[in-house]
């Protein structure tokens, strides 16, 4: 009968433990999601940045490619 109630005390331990650690867990997730998030975030925005570049220097190349274009022109008149 002893042995019945110190496995059943053990038992209560282990589940109150488990349910600790699940809400701990469920504490510190939403800070870790949202950690994740902000990390995805800033991905995405360094991508964008990247393109945002690329883009700039694409139109720069044009904009130096028209010019060499009209210096051309201006030269053949």
């Amino acid at each position: 009968m002893l042995l019945l109630l110190l496995l059943l005390q053990l038992l209560l331990l282990q589940q109150l433990l488990m349910l600790i650690l699940l809400l701990l867990l469920l504490l510190l997730l939403p800070q870790l999601l949202l950690l994740l998030l902000l990390l995805l975030l800033l991905l995405l925005v360094l991508q964008l940045l990247l393109l945002l570049q690329q883009l700039l220097l694409l139109l720069l190349l044009l904009l130096l490619l028209l010019m060499l274009l009209l210096l051309l022109l201006l030269q053949l008149l």
